[in-house]
């Protein structure tokens, strides 16, 4: 129950540290994240807080949305998200505030979700990490497929969930415990160590990490 923001992913690069090692980071873009909307227990029966990032036009959003942006006095956005916080976090932000990339300091752990890259229709060896059997000796083409997928008579139905061929990619992921290396609250980004899912350009919500890593020896 805490405040994030909503990004966009720029790309991967590298820092360096004193010592000369290269931390490979992701450059996510967090600026101009507008409070939209504040809930409270009183009201709402909780608290959070909405925000919206990017710009869209007028002529793109829809009336019951637009009537709700013109309500908070803010731009209309791409993405609209809501996070739940405790009500004395909620308490001290205003509607048509603006959240920057200070909200994260240099070391702290981060929970990126994002979507993963759409890979279309793809077989079992892609999709599921299958082996390959022997593409000679007799095998008439077969080297690549999936083999049985049910059994005889009984019960002689495929399983739910079994694993086979179809759509690769294209849903919600989440990567824990990721490091924030550096922080530029001027242009709005963070440089987040390691990489994140998605393709360059797409819209990352970024949280404070629910997770601590457990020390050695615990």
């Amino acid at each position: 129950m805490s405040l994030g923001l909503v990004g966009r992913k720029i790309g991967m690069t590298r820092v360096f540290t004193d010592d000369g090692r290269a931390v490979p980071v992701t450059v996510i873009d967090v600026a101009n994240n507008r409070v939209t909307q504040i809930k409270t227990p009183e009201t709402d029966g909780y608290a959070a807080v909405q925000v919206t990032y990017g710009k869209r036009r007028a002529s793109r959003v829809t009336k019951p949305q637009a009537g709700h942006l013109a309500k908070a006095g803010v731009e209309a956005g791409v993405v609209l998200r809501e996070f739940p916080v405790e009500p004395e976090a909620a308490g001290k932000l205003k509607v048509g505030e603006v959240i920057g990339a200070a909200t994260f300091t240099v070391g702290e752990l981060v929970d990126v979700s994002g979507t993963t890259k759409g890979r279309g229709f793809s077989g079992v060896i892609t999709r599921h990490n299958f082996s390959s059997n022997r593409a000679s000796h007799g095998n008439s083409r077969s080297h690549n497929t999936p083999g049985s997928i049910s059994m005889a008579q009984d019960p002689g139905r495929v399983f739910p969930g079994k694993r086979m061929a179809g759509q690769y990619g294209n849903v919600k992921r989440t990567v824990q415990t990721l490091t924030v290396v550096r922080v530029d609250a001027e242009r709005g980004l963070l440089l987040v160590k390691g990489s994140v899912p998605g393709a360059d350009g797409g819209h990352i919500v970024v949280r404070p990490s629910v997770k601590t890593p457990k020390k050695k020896g615990a």
